[in-house]
């Protein structure tokens, strides 16, 4: 396998530019998800490293060679992509044979690998088929397959589970986990479910408007997004987003929104509330973080319910504290009606605090 660097690439369509100065280096054996929303350039980028689209600028390497003038079957990576692509009359075993005949490799050198990438991904029982006779997974194996046998430095998978039931989407995604912790292969995974991305990657790169957001292990963009879009992209609900104003000095501040609620700051989040511009703030929490109550407590701020969502092993109430919308969790045995009166509490530990003027993450004062 091989390292993937990534030197200020940029892609340029006449005046547009889909993918702006990225830099981001994949590690040998690890495993990187690109993830954002769609037109966001993260499969424009994939397919910059494939070759398969010709860079504007900065530089791609794989391993000791820069690869900016390669043709893609001189990369030394194998494709997965959305659709599988298998050749529909042709078996499992000829399917997976394909690229290895392509490049004139002994008959017996194919029986083994073939035979090798099947026992691998546990389709040996599906060589003698063709794809109209396998399910939805069991193609997408046969796909992931065809990759494997190529022996490649690097695998690149382009949303390659999207076509999948949500069921089979779960499994599919525990099998590529252990598939690459099987192989310790190197891998780019393009997805716009940023589930995939958390529960499958070793770091993710979270893009916007072809720009690179953040780029770190998916327990630290959850824990600590760097600017309000990669707050509310990743996690599940998405983060509560409220904007504010701070109001009083020191450790006196509260945050204060436009429909006049006040909520009282600790003294470490009113020094981060304080660096921010002109005042403006956005107040960011995440479901799980906040506390509600059926009665008025001190210190809590009032709101009404305005929908409540049953998932079985938890709730989430919708709450309007006063025009902001917020997701609360709750236990299910906490019974919430319609317009129902409650009072919210942030746990200060781990609110986050957002400049209002430029979106980025307050730093600790």
């Amino acid at each position: 396998m091989a390292e993937v660097v990534l030197r200020d690439v940029v892609k340029r369509y006449g005046d547009l530019t889909v993918v702006d100065h990225v830099s981001l280096t994949v590690g040998d054996g690890e495993f990187v998800a690109l993830v954002g929303p769609s037109g966001c350039g993260k499969t424009t980028t994939l397919n910059l490293v494939a070759g398969l689209i010709e860079l504007s600028d900065g530089d791609i390497q794989i391993g000791d060679r820069l690869v900016n003038d390669l043709d893609p079957k001189d990369r030394d990576i194998a494709m997965v992509f959305q659709n599988y692509a298998l050749y529909p009359n042709k078996t499992i075993f000829k399917n997976l044979a394909f690229p290895l005949k392509m490049r004139k490799l002994p008959a017996a050198e194919i029986e083994t690998k073939v035979r090798a990438a099947a026992k691998l991904l546990d389709i040996e029982h599906l060589l003698e088929r063709r794809p109209r006779e396998l399910s939805g997974g069991q193609q997408q194996r046969v796909a992931l397959g065809r990759a494997l046998v190529r022996d490649p430095r690097v695998f690149l998978m382009d949303e390659p589970l999207s076509n999948l039931d949500a069921k089979l989407r779960t499994q599919m995604r525990a099998e590529l986990k252990r598939f690459h912790q099987d192989l310790k292969a190197t891998v780019i995974y393009v997805t716009h479910d940023q589930m995939e991305a958390v529960t499958m990657a070793d770091k993710m790169a979270v893009m916007n408007g072809g720009v690179l957001q953040q780029y770190d292990t998916p327990e630290q963009v959850f824990e600590h997004p760097v600017n309000t879009f990669v707050a509310g992209f990743v996690g599940s609900p998405a983060m509560n987003l409220v904007r504010a104003r701070v109001a009083g000095t020191g450790t006196g501040a509260e945050i204060e929104s436009p429909d006049g609620w006040r909520y009282a700051l600790s003294d470490a989040n009113a020094r981060k509330a304080h660096a921010a511009t002109d005042g403006e703030i956005v107040l960011g929490a995440r479901h799980s973080t906040i506390r509600l109550h059926r009665e008025a407590v001190p210190g809590a701020v009032a709101g009404r319910v305005y929908t409540v969502e049953p998932t079985g092993d938890i709730t989430y109430a919708h709450v309007h504290l006063g025009s902001a919308p917020l997701v609360v969790s709750v236990t299910p045995d906490v019974k919430l009606g319609i317009d129902q009166p409650v009072w919210l509490e942030f746990d200060q530990q781990k609110l986050h605090l957002f400049d209002g003027k430029t979106g980025r993450a307050l730093p600790a004062a």
